[in-house]
Formats: C-alpha cells, sequence, structure tokens
C-alpha cells in the first residue's frame, strides 16, 4: 500500500516516538500460557496463526510503560478481543444475529458478576478468569464505564451481523459512529487506566473536549485497522471497512477511496495532536497526561503492529479459509 495521502499519513505519525515495553518477551510467554490453559485455542492451524499475529508485541508497543504483571493481563485482553472478532467478522457467527446477541448476553452476564458456567464456551470461561484479574483495584467508576463500552460494542457487532445478512452496506457517518465500538477500542483505552494504575475523574472524562479528543484517537485506531487489514476484509467479502463504504458511498474507485481514509487519518490525528495542549492547560491538576500518553502510543503502536503483523499481510498472497483457524469450542463447548 503506497501512494501520496498513505505516504503523507505515515510520516504525521512521526510526531509520535515508537516505544517499545521491556516486558514484551514476558508477555508472549505468558499470554502462550493463558490462551492454552483457558482453552482457546488448540488446533495447530488455529495455533500457527494466533502465534503469527504477535499479540503480546501488540500488547507491548500499545502499552509501553506497562510493568510485567499488568502487560501480561493486557496482552489477554488483546487475544480475547480478536479471537471473538474472529468469530464475528470471520465465521457463521457474524451472520447470526440471534446467535450473536445470545452469545453476547453471556458475556455480559460475566461482567455483571453472575459468573460463567463452567460447562460453558471457553470465551466466557476465560472472560470471567480476565474480569476478576482486571477489577481487583478498578474503581466503580470505571467498572462502569467498561462495562458501557462492552455494552456498546456488542450492540455494534450486533448490528454489523443485521447488516451481514440483509446486504445493507453502511453510510459513512454510521459507520464512523459504529466503527468505534465494533473494534473494541474504548474498550482498549479504558484499559490504560488499568495498567497504568491511573484513575481519570469521571468529569473529566465525560467533559466534551475530552469526549473528542478521545474520539479523534478512537477514529485514528480504527481507521487505521481499516487501511491494513482491507485484503483480507475483502477476501472474505466483508465491507464492513471504511474504505469499502467511502468506495460504495462516494462512487469512486478503491485506489481513489484507500486515498480519502488515509487523508481523514492524517486529519484526525492532527486534530488530536492539537487538542493535547489545550487539555493539558484545563486538565492538568486531574493527572490526565499519562492517559495522554496512553493514547498516543495506542495510536503509533497499532499503526506499527498493523503493518508488520502477518494476521494482515497473508491475506494478501491467499484467500483465508476461516474453516481452517476459527475453534468452534471457543462459543460452543458442546463442539470440542
Amino acid at each position: 500500500m503506497s501512494g501520496g495521502p498513505v505516504t503523507a499519513m505515515v510520516e504525521a505519525f512521526g510526531a509520535i516516538d515508537p516505544e517499545l515495553n521491556p516486558h514484551a518477551g514476558a508477555a508472549t510467554a505468558h499470554l502462550d500460557r493463558w490462551v492454552a490453559e483457558r482453552g482457546l485455542i488448540g488446533r495447530t492451524e488455529a495455533r500457527e496463526r494466533f502465534d503469527r499475529a504477535a499479540f503480546g508485541w501488540f500488547a507491548a508497543v500499545t502499552y509501553p510503560t506497562a510493568g510485567e504483571r499488568d502487560l501480561g493481563l493486557v496482552a489477554d485482553w488483546f487475544a480475547w478481543l480478536f479471537l471473538l472478532d474472529d468469530q464475528l467478522d470471520d465465521g457463521l457467527l457474524g451472520r447470526d444475529p440471534e446467535r450473536t446477541y445470545e452469545l453476547l448476553g453471556a458475556l455480559f452476564d460475566v461482567l455483571d458478576g453472575k459468573g460463567a458456567d463452567p460447562a460453558g464456551p471457553s470465551i466466557a470461561t476465560s472472560l470471567a478468569d480476565l474480569w476478576e484479574r482486571t477489577t481487583e483495584t478498578a474503581s466503580a467508576a470505571w467498572r462502569r464505564r467498561f462495562v458501557e463500552h462492552v455494552v456498546a460494542g456488542g450492540l455494534a457487532a450486533g448490528w454489523e451481523s443485521a447488516n451481514r445478512v440483509s446486504g445493507t452496506i453502511p453510510g459513512e457517518a454510521e459507520y464512523v459512529e459504529k466503527r468505534r465500538h465494533t473494534g473494541a477500542i474504548y474498550v482498549c483505552f479504558d484499559l490504560i487506566e488499568i495498567a497504568g494504575h491511573l484513575d481519570v475523574p469521571a468529569a473529566v472524562y465525560d467533559s466534551e473536549p475530552f469526549a473528542e479528543a478521545v474520539r479523534a484517537a478512537c477514529d485514528v485506531v480504527g481507521w487505521t485497522n481499516d487501511l491494513y487489514s482491507l485484503d483480507k476484509e475483502t477476501a472474505l467479502g466483508e465491507y464492513h471497512n471504511l474504505v469499502t463504504v467511502v468506495q460504495h458511498a462516494r462512487g469512486i474507485s478503491q485506489t481513489d477511496a484507500i486515498g480519502v481514509v488515509a487523508g481523514l487519518i492524517t486529519r484526525r490525528l492532527n486534530e488530536y495532536l492539537a487538542a493535547e495542549p489545550m487539555l493539558r492547560e484545563r486538565y492538568g491538576e486531574s493527572g490526565i497526561e499519562p492517559y495522554l500518553a496512553g493514547l498516543r502510543s495506542w495510536m503509533r503502536g497499532n499503526l506499527d503492529w498493523s503493518a508488520s503483523t502477518r494476521r494482515y499481510r497473508e491475506a494478501a498472497q491467499d484467500t483465508p479459509d476461516p474453516a481452517r483457524y476459527l475453534e468452534s469450542a471457543l462459543i460452543d463447548r458442546s463442539a470440542a
């Protein structure tokens, strides 16, 4: 992927220095053990594909200052989120709204304190473990906000599923709003506070200047992912991608749509960076600087990982076959 707008986009990210957590190797080793213990990965091909995605390294470039234990927790969340995302985007689950909402309901029950059925699917039992470890030191306000973001992500996943059934390609504005949730980007940003032992005051987090900066960072992350995952999603017939949405809405070529999206990413990145000084001036006494640093690390780390991970690059060479890498037992224990 090259060209003027894309080159300009990559250059714009140069305003944020790349960082790597020194515990990257430990996080990868921890993640390998955790997915095996929790029954998330079983078959050889699924394991090989999972390893090539380098989720431990992804966590290390997006949370560069986290301690070893916290980075391991974040890496586990990444694995869980991406494995669920594969089921929703690539498999039959994401084309069955009723079944999608049924599974999401079981996951919401875990976050609501009802626990998971030990005999239930591993995506639910592993979430129970994640939630227990994540909330050890989390405030009640953080837990409420996190659950709200997870629920919003679930509703957005159901929206995507209904679109696939009806063959509906969403409009640009609707897609942009939903994309902040379908990629669990707010959820990942919430983990900045857990990994950094922070607590952004609700009055700050809910204020419009701060919320708009977070939205801008969400857009940068989600649209960058769309740009680099385009080949994989096109091969699977998936059209919930900003490039495809723009191409359809504006009646332009895919090449031109890529240029448009790259330009939009550059604009949103610059808007975020321009907002930071004002946020520091207005909310500096609230201790928001580590959170802002976390957003910067997320945007830059996501670019570096998206551009290098074999999760997306392999799709450009071969049409992926979801049946080879999706674990049925992940969402249906009876399939094990």
